[in-house]
């Protein structure tokens, strides 16, 4: 029986990319010189810590990654910008939250939106992901189809693709 995983992940490669060209951006912009401003990607936990002086930095920071992860062709949509910002001593710090898998109530969501469709397949969650499987491989594409228009708060990767 065919079926697809729909998935969210991020590639580290590519984001750890697009970090180091987000530190020499800064290291080279004209408004961040003389600062001590550092980025720092923790891969474990899939962590982005930004450490600056004031708030106009974090935020041109911010943009600065986001412009670089698009670059890398990593969608923005994975980054959890709404982290409070922490100051300590004169400096700031703001954690970006980079989010992967597919939590509970989105896979809700998602299987409303197949179902609502009237597509014969069938859907399960397993773990951080939903399996979509179907007697016609036709069905599969449709409802890839319907979820590439599907207004989801994550960015949505389609694999394992077996007939």
């Amino acid at each position: 029986m065919p079926t697809f995983d729909i998935v969210s992940k991020v590639d580290l490669q590519l984001l750890d990319n697009a970090i180091n060209n987000a530190k020499k951006e800064i290291l080279n912009r004209y408004d961040f010189s003389g600062s001590a401003t550092t980025i720092e990607l923790d891969k474990k936990s899939n962590n982005i810590m930004v450490t600056t002086e004031n708030e106009m930095r974090i935020k041109a920071i911010s943009d600065v990654i986001i412009t670089r992860m698009m670059k890398q062709q990593i969608d923005p949509k994975c980054l959890d910008l709404s982290a409070d910002v922490i100051t300590s001593g004169n400096m700031l710090k703001k954690e970006l939250k980079v989010k992967e898998g597919i939590d509970k109530e989105t896979a809700k969501k998602l299987i409303k939106e197949i179902k609502d469709s009237k597509i014969k397949v069938e859907t399960s969650i397993m773990n951080d992901q939903l399996r979509v499987s179907s007697k016609k491989i036709d069905d599969l594409q449709a409802v890839i189809s319907i979820m590439r228009n599907f207004p989801s708060d994550i960015p949505l990767q389609y694999i394992n693709m077996r007939t």
